[in-house]
């Protein structure tokens, strides 16, 4: 869908999700599309390599209009390797470049001026150039000499690829009215770029706060040591590296901030961290999650015993910290012989974080109660679970805690995100005096979550009282009806702006 089939109102753009990740921010966008039937809506995906991201998982609604998909980091594609000589003042056009970057946000005429930079010296020139060449080993020898050049050479390669790519989309993007992105990082970026280029509204919306999770990504990483030097003894190992890519993604983080004309998050706490990391007060909102209430009320009659089952929702990687879920059960198995954990979600993202969990398990002696299930259908799941649970070490408003809640299913969870907030509840008096629905543990506590776990498994008076505090909390606060409109009332003032 390379050309438009009717004009675009709002151009979505994601980063590694819709339409080929499934829950989550995906979910999320697939409602806003479904719920505004009468705005014809663009969709540009982000993505890596295309190999990694072979089969859309939902069906497109029939108001999206225009697709396009933009990989970043595909080697294949890139210009053939050859040798170019360039003129030495062509030196002091990359230094004026890197200096426009950091001016960008400020006026359409700065990118423009950037745009016809970028124009002129082109990706095999960044590549292949011997200026290009001299100007990162200059840079290496003035600030890095004590760390490993390889490393730092890939980085800065890595870190600048992307950037021919995403200008070429804005050169042969239709007609648009808005940008709307669920993420700040390269879709933020890029919304930015259109918003300035074609001087239409940006709105932005945060799930999780991409530059944090990006830092804990690299945290946890083991990119960084593999190549660094032996002869550096210091304390600072392998953060050459690790430090180039959290600034390039605050970078990218404070100019999706400052771009954008409305910045959103899903709760509070969220909304406090973004100004914390550069967002301006003025511009910050809240618009929390909502689930569709009519669909999933049905699984409480539905639901025919107190099943030991407790059921994590989520993809096979390390923020999730599956991990700690397995530990947990173990602890569980040993009190609750015939327990089940669940892990519902997709294991083909992080491969060899999946072969660890298995591992992990028949380690643990767990493979007659741990269930790696891929992805279901969560209709043909809360009904035969108890306990809902999340063991991350990063989120933002899960939409599985707020389905489950729907569903009749109390949830114990990690202190992360808003999940503090759904549980205990946190918008107002009333919301706090409905009561606790579910458990809150530290992050990697896999003895507070087993406790909790066997607590909601052997006290059916506990888990009753805490499922009617879930289900009135969901109600009243977090409906796909209460989204949409919040959503349209955004969209619309910013559509009419313009006319």
């Amino acid at each position: 869908m390379n050309k438009p089939t009717k004009p675009i109102d709002i151009l979505i753009i994601g980063e590694g999700t819709y339409p080929y990740i499934q829950g989550g921010v995906s979910t999320w966008i697939h409602q806003l599309i479904e719920g505004n039937p009468e705005i014809n809506f663009g969709l540009i995906f982000i993505g890596g390599q295309k190999t990694q991201y072979k089969k859309q998982m939902y069906d497109f609604p029939l108001n999206i209009v225009y697709f396009e998909e933009v990989f970043i980091f595909e080697e294949e594609k890139l210009p053939k390797s050859k040798s170019i000589k360039q003129d030495r003042s062509v030196i002091n056009q990359i230094d004026e470049i890197h200096n426009l970057f950091r001016m960008i946000h400020s006026s359409k005429d700065k990118l423009n001026f950037l745009s016809n930079l970028i124009g002129k010296f082109k990706l095999k020139d960044f590549l292949y150039s011997d200026t290009s060449w001299e100007y990162t080993k200059n840079t290496y020898f003035d600030k890095y000499e004590n760390e490993s050049f390889i490393d730092y050479l890939w980085t800065i390669r890595n870190i600048h690829i992307p950037i021919w790519n995403l200008f070429d989309v804005i050169n042969r993007l239709p007609e648009i009215k808005l940008v709307h992105s669920p993420s700040t990082g390269y879709a933020g970026f890029l919304a930015g770029l259109i918003k300035i280029s074609k001087n239409i509204p940006y709105i932005l919306t945060e799930h999780g706060i991409y530059t944090k999770e990006r830092k804990i990504d690299l945290m946890t990483s083991d990119w960084f040591t593999t190549r660094t030097p032996f002869v550096n003894y210091s304390d600072t190992k392998g953060n050459l590296v690790r430090d180039i890519w959290n600034n390039f993604f605050a970078g990218l983080g404070l100019f999706s901030y400052f771009t954008a004309d409305k910045i959103l998050s899903l709760y509070r706490k969220a909304s406090e961290v973004q100004i914390s990391y550069g967002a301006p007060p003025e511009k910050t909102d809240v618009i929390p999650n909502g689930v569709d209430i009519k669909k999933l009320t049905p699984l409480i009659e539905k639901r025919k015993a107190h099943h030991q089952r407790i059921c994590l929702i989520g993809r096979v990687v390390p923020i999730k910290d599956i991990k700690t879920f397995l530990k947990a059960m173990r602890i569980v198995v040993n009190k609750l012989p015939d327990a089940e954990g669940w892990i519902v979600g997709p294991t083909n993202e992080d491969e060899a974080y999946f072969e660890e969990c298995q591992n992990l398990t028949k380690t643990l002696g767990l493979t007659e109660n741990v269930k790696f299930m891929g992805f279901q259908n969560i209709l043909d799941i809360f009904d035969k679970i108890s306990v809902n649970t999340l063991t991350s070490i990063s989120e933002g408003m899960p939409l599985t805690i707020l389905e489950g809640f729907a569903a009749g299913i109390p949830a114990v969870t990690t202190d992360v995100g808003s999940c503090k907030d759904l549980i205990f509840g946190s918008i107002d008096e009333e919301d706090i005096k409905i009561g606790q629905a579910g458990f809150i543990c530290k992050v990697a506590d896999a003895n507070c979550l087993a406790q909790a776990y066997i607590s909601l498994l052997t006290d059916e008076a506990l888990w009753k009282k805490q499922q009617q505090s879930a289900i009135k909390r969901v109600s009243k606060y977090y409906t796909y009806e209460k989204l949409i409109s919040n959503y349209k009332k955004i969209y619309y003032k910013a559509l009419n702006w313009q006319e």
